[in-house]
């Protein structure tokens, strides 16, 4: 009886044996396989319209329509940079001004209009904070077109039609989609920094302005880097507002500059990459804060 119940503690006691199932240990390589490579076909197709305008932009118009696809110029034309450069057409130094000076400006009134709104919406306490919220949050549905006739009208009467007053002044009025997304990355910052902040005298625009923008810094990258993006590339309204030649952002003076240029397809794509350089320079200072971003969460570990 002793031995018999030797046997089966000894059983117990020792490790059950797993039977590996031949080719198991193989399955997660081969998804994650299959997973990049499934990635990288997909980030191919989206390059290869900017690898097209790339190449284009240093060749000459046969080289662009010739049968069968040229996919790098032979030979180079350096002299399509010059001579878009220096187009009277395009004053790519002077638009060039005109993008920045827009979309940081635009840049700056989103971030703190909707950084200033986002943390009144998550942290502060008043009657009627939720059903603001909410109707900020309906904004979204409504198209811009709907909203575009009234406003035009408002700034006519104001007299400020012909300048960037109308494309700049809306940008410190909030976004809807920005303020909704700062409010959920505030949410997550813990209470008891606003409280240990408040115990030591701090007013409520220090503890905003001081502790809580720096900790969202991320979440203030993307907000940038959307803003830059939308304004940069924003065609419609420097159309609508804008007169002078002079004022041109690069996205209208690139369309000026197609109307003179209509054959021209190197010159034309040369200076598409000219236009699109800026805004690939700042992804890529901005890519590290701008993936952080993403994850909305304000704190770290």
């Amino acid at each position: 009886m002793t031995q018999v119940y030797e046997r089966e503690r000894v059983s117990m006691s020792s490790p059950a044996r797993t039977h590996k199932v031949p080719g198991v240990r193989w399955r997660p390589r081969l998804i994650s396989t299959g997973r990049h490579t499934l990635l990288i076909l997909v980030s191919l197709i989206c390059l290869m319209p900017f690898y097209w305008m790339l190449i284009s932009a240093f060749k000459d118009n046969g080289q662009i329509f010739a049968v069968p696809i040229k996919w790098w110029p032979d030979p180079i034309h350096w002299e399509n940079l010059a001579r878009t450069w220096n187009s009277p057409g395009f004053p790519y130094l002077h638009m060039l001004g005109n993008s920045i000076f827009y979309s940081v400006t635009v840049t700056i009134g989103t971030v703190l209009s909707c950084a200033a709104a986002g943390y009144s919406l998550a942290r502060l306490r008043f009657p009627g904070r939720n059903l603001l919220f909410v109707l900020t949050v309906a904004t979204l549905m409504i198209p811009t077109i709907v909203t575009f006739i009234p406003t035009y009208v408002l700034f006519r009467y104001a007299g400020l039609i012909g300048s960037y007053a109308p494309l700049i002044i809306p940008a410190f009025l909030g976004n809807g989609f920005f303020i909704f997304m700062m409010r959920q990355f505030f949410l997550t910052i813990p209470w008891e920094l606003s409280e240990a902040a408040k115990m030591d005298g701090a007013s409520e625009f220090r503890i905003f302005w001081q502790i809580m923008l720096p900790l969202v810094k991320p979440a203030l990258i993307v907000v940038a880097v959307f803003s830059i993006l939308y304004t940069w590339q924003d065609f419609f309204g420097p159309l609508v507002y804008l007169s002078d030649p002079s004022q041109y952002p690069l996205s209208l003076g690139l369309f000026a500059f197609q109307g003179q240029r209509t054959t021209d397809w190197s010159a034309l794509m040369m200076g598409s990459l000219l236009t699109t350089l800026p805004l690939i320079i700042v992804f890529a200072f901005a890519q590290r804060y701008f993936l952080e971003g993403i994850t909305m969460t304000g704190m770290k570990g």
